[in-house]
């Protein structure tokens, strides 16, 4: 087994920040300390072109399944690190290529210099370690352009670094670095993805889910909290805001027209949403709407609905069809929980006939017949705010539930 003494980060996109460079590098060093936590004997070093995370025994493996999942990373290597001598260098070569080279790979070194000192240049460096690895190993065949594996030789000021893995990471913006906003989470398969979406982009977002007991059962509650724990992965920690609406759906169902119905209970959602933004100290509105999908995402009802607000309401997945939202789902890991059947407060009370085309003097007027600010005020005084975890479970392990049954 290789004994990797660090793993080494690479910024990606954060190189076009200019003079914010430095704060995005600080945050994304933040963002993986807060990820690998439960790893005491790691040891962090974010430098201007690369972010060192010294092992100090810790398994490569472990840090590597939570460190993909991390925004902001490009691409990692896990490396070795070794002394500034061709010996050293020879040796760690061999060693690395013997554990990982299989019969049929083609492989070539590349070396880099950020100290030009270096007695060896790199065309030097390059040849002489692949002619050592030749006189000790058999089988090896070298390929300049497509090779199936690549030894990164790294020579540096207060070491050279070995590698020959390239991994690529999750990407995007470390979460924290465009703001922080609100997200309008269902039970759904939609909103998940709009998440994901937003995280990877650099949005800290705090969950806003809107329940309805009796009407909504705890295990829809349950699943919304479980989604958010996927996501997750990508933050370290996400707030979940249940917020109560079954008293608001009940009002509009009595007193409302049918046609109405989905319209007016989007506008107080929203209503409620901004409320908590402001509250929270949010930039913005998420939500996981797509055009078309159904009635209340059409152009004239995102209209209708929006003319509660000013706030930015932004909507990730809003030209994605219905295979490419359920594509990233899946990949993200969300889709299964999303399919459980556990209805939310948006399909309870559902009109068979909702208006495609509602107007928004039509929406204002049959708002003016509700108690608007008294619903929204005794709404707000019930909320609960969850801190969530990656991975962490709220539903009960269905084996378990098995097992109670019989």
């Amino acid at each position: 087994m290789l004994n990797y003494t660090e793993v080494m980060v690479r910024y990606g996109e954060l190189s076009t920040k200019g003079k914010n460079r430095k704060d995005f590098i600080n945050r994304l060093a933040a963002n993986i300390q807060k990820t690998l936590t439960d790893f005491p004997d790691l040891e962090f070093h974010p430098k201007h072109d690369r972010l060192h995370i010294v092992l100090n025994g810790t398994s490569f493996e472990e840090v590597d399944q939570r460190l993909k999942k991390v925004f902001g990373i490009q691409t990692y290597s896990p490396v070795i690190k070794t002394e500034r001598t061709l010996e050293a260098i020879e040796k760690t070569a061999l060693s690395l290529m013997q554990a990982t080279f299989k019969p049929g790979m083609t492989f070539k070194v590349n070396t880099r210099r950020s100290d030009h000192h270096f007695e060896y240049d790199t065309n030097e460096l390059n040849s002489m370690v692949g002619d050592y690895l030749f006189d000790h190993m058999d089988g090896l065949k070298a390929e300049m352009k497509h090779p199936d594996l690549v030894l990164r030789i790294e020579v540096r000021l207060d070491g050279v670094y070995i590698s020959n893995e390239l991994l690529q990471g999750a990407g995007g913006m470390p979460v924290g670095t465009a703001g922080k906003a609100v997200m309008m989470l269902s039970g759904g398969i939609d909103s998940p993805v709009a998440s994901y979406l937003a995280l990877k982009r650099g949005v800290d977002i705090e969950m806003v889910h809107f329940f309805s007991p009796p009407y909504t059962t705890d295990k829809a509650l349950a699943k919304a909290k479980e989604l958010t724990g996927i996501l997750a992965n990508y933050s370290g920690k996400i707030n979940f805001i249940a917020v109560p609406f079954a008293e608001i759906q009940e009002t509009i169902k009595e007193k409302l027209p049918e046609g109405y119905l989905m319209t007016i209970q989007r506008r107080f959602m929203l209503r409620l949403a901004d409320k908590i933004r402001e509250k929270r100290g949010g930039k913005a509105i998420f939500n996981g709407e797509s055009v078309g999908q159904v009635a209340s995402q059409t152009l004239d009802s995102m209209m209708a609905i929006n003319d509660v607000t000013t706030t930015p309401v932004l909507r990730p997945v809003v030209t994605m069809d219905k295979t490419e939202i359920i594509k990233l789902a899946e990949d993200i890991g969300t889709f299964d929980l999303s399919i459980m059947p556990f209805e939310d407060c948006c399909t309870i009370f559902a009109p068979p006939r909702p208006k495609t085309k509602p107007k928004v003097d039509k929406a204002r007027e049959y708002e003016a017949r509700l108690d608007v600010d008294g619903l929204i005020e005794r709404a707000m005084a019930g909320i609960e705010i969850t801190p969530i975890y990656p991975n962490q479970k709220f539903l009960a392990d269905k084996s378990a539930e098995d097992a109670d049954l019989l």
